[in-house]
Order: structure tokens, then sequence, then C-alpha cells
């Protein structure tokens, strides 16, 4: 007489099918995550070392802390970015972030030239970006959402608009700028995780920390939604609050990541979508950090292979672009085809 598998005790089953029941545990895969980040970094640091070793380890530790931070604030602001929307294509560079942060670098290289922008304190010009960027973000919520025509869908086609608008105005002000200082605005344009501010990364690490901790008493919450506003209301979640502090929440990391290492466009829309797939639940509290996780893995793999196998002969945010722009062709035509 033919028996369930899945009735019979774990140690009857066949080794594929215990591997399987294993493997499909949420816990197992972000373990297996851990190892490879893990396994990554200490490739990243004790090989190849031309020089002092401890030297090498300090400078290459903080690139990989930097990437840790960035990893986290990307992947988890995009993650909840995607529960709040509702949409798993969009992200929160789709509100225009990346957009004003490169307008308010060209706007101090254009007002004050060049030179102010190198010779100006580290921590002043990221406290300016990050409360520019967070105040700017903050009054797009509670102008759109605060009212009673709280609309996601307007919020995100004003965001879609106010970006080409900032866009436009940088490239304008791009076209008058001197060649030499239109050379130093470019590279602010590329995101560079390679020997990152010490202070800064205490700065943006300190940010990312709090907001995971804000989030974490609301990870249920978050689960329930996804089921929607009208489910979530009826479970007696406080809709507008809540997304409100998630909107704000979502601000700080992309604002601090960004005006640590620069926009990295399309890298949470890749790193959330998989960890979703990868994570096999829809439960926050294995996706965000699995798709943390993620994050860091395609970051130190990245890293890896443009150091040891291209020899420096690209950017990381380059790749990332490239592939990332693939990846959302391809999550667009799925879903067209659907």
């Amino acid at each position: 007489m033919p028996t369930d598998i899945a009735t019979r005790p774990a140690a009857t089953l066949p080794v594929r099918a215990r591997l399987a029941s294993v493997w499909s545990r949420p816990g197992v895969r972000l373990g297996v995550l851990v190892v490879a980040v893990a396994v990554l970094a200490a490739l990243y640091l004790f090989t190849a070392v031309p020089g002092s070793l401890a030297y090498a380890v300090k400078i290459r530790g903080l690139s990989v802390i930097a990437m840790a931070v960035v990893a986290t604030a990307v992947g988890v602001s995009t993650v909840i970015f995607h529960t709040i929307t509702q949409n798993r294509i969009l992200t929160p560079s789709i509100m225009g972030f990346d957009a004003f942060y490169m307008l308010v670098s060209t706007v101090i290289v254009f007002l004050l030239g060049a030179t102010t922008l190198l010779r100006a304190d580290p921590v002043v010009l990221w406290l300016v970006q990050v409360v520019v960027m967070v105040a700017f973000s903050v009054f797009l919520f509670t102008w759109l959402f605060g009212g009673k025509r709280r609309s996601i869908h307007l919020m995100l086609l004003v965001g879609i608009v106010l970006g080409t608008f900032f866009r436009s105005i940088t490239e304008w002000m791009q076209r008058m700028l001197d060649p030499l200082d239109f050379q130093v605005l470019t590279d602010t344009a590329f995101a560079s995780l390679t020997r990152p501010d010490e202070t800064l990364l205490v700065l943006t690490g300190s940010l990312v920390v709090l907001a995971c901790l804000a989030v974490r008493p609301l990870l249920g919450t978050l689960d329930v939604l996804t089921l929607g506003e009208p489910a979530a209301v009826g479970l007696g979640v406080n809709h507008r609050r809540v997304i409100m502090a998630l909107f704000a929440v979502v601000s700080v990391m992309v604002a601090a990541s960004t005006a640590l290492v620069g926009p990295i466009l399309f890298f949470g829309l890749i790193v959330a979508n998989l960890a979703y797939s990868y994570a096999g639940t829809f439960r926050h509290r294995w996706t965000l950090p699995t798709a943390a996780l993620l994050g860091v893995v395609f970051l130190l793999g990245g890293q890896l292979l443009l150091e040891r196998v291209f020899g420096f002969g690209g950017s990381l945010s380059m790749m990332i672009e490239f592939a990332g722009g693939l990846f959302f062709l391809y999550l667009v035509l799925r879903k067209g085809a659907r």
C-alpha cells in the first residue's frame, strides 16, 4: 500500500528526499549564505597580498565592511519598498534618489567649483547629502501620502517625473562645466566600495543598524502588508502610520548608502528578486537577511573577479548596472508574457 512521503519518518526517506527536506528550510539556506560570505571574505582578505598582510587586511577589511553596509541598506530597503508598493520591479531609485544625489553634487561643483568639492570635509559633505535627500523624500511622502488622497501609484508617478526633472537640470549644468570640473563630478557618479572613509563608514553603518533595529518589531506587520491594504486594515494594521514609518526607514537607508559610496542602480532589484526565490518563503524574517547576504556575496564576488581575474579592468558598479539592466528587462518581459 503506497505511503505519503510527507508522513514517513525522516530516517526512512531516500537520501535525495531527505536533502530536499533539509534544503527547504529557510534557516539552512540562510546558513549557506553565511558560509559563502565568510569564504569570499577570507579569499578577498588573505589572498594575493603583495606586501604587508596586516596593512592589506586593514585596508581590505574596510572595503568588506563597506560592502556589508551597502548590501544591507540596499537589500533591506528594496524588499521593504517592494512590500509597500506591492510591486517587485520598482526600487527606491525610482523615486529619484540617484538623480537627486547627482543634482546635489552638480550644484556644488557648478556654484563653488570642483576644488570646493574635493577640499570639503567628507563628514560635512556626507551630512549635507543625507539631510537633503532624506528631507526631500520625507516631504514627498508626506505631501503625496499624508493627505486624504494617499496613493502609492501617484507617489511613484511623481517620483518618476521628479527624477527625470532632476536629471535634465543636472545634464544642463554639466554641459556648462569646465572639463576638469566635469571629470571630478563624473567620478562621483560611479559607486566606489574600495578604501571608504572610516568616519563616514561608522556613521553610515550606525544609521543602517538603527534602521534595521527599527524594522525588527515590524516584521510581522510587513508580512501582513504583503496581503494588500484592505486585508492589512482588516487585520488591524494602521496602514498610513506604518507606511510612513517604513518610507522613512527606506529613505534613511538609501540616502546614507548613496552618500557613502554613490548610486548603485539595479543592485537592489537583483538581490531582492533573487532573495524571494532563494528564501522560498514570503516571511520578512527570512527575505530581509537573505537579500542582505546575497548583496554581500555579489559585491565580494564581483570585486574578486574584478581584481583577480580582470586586473581592475573596469568598475564594479558598471558591471552591476549592466547585469541589472539585463535582469530588469528579463523581469519586464517575463511579467508581460504572463
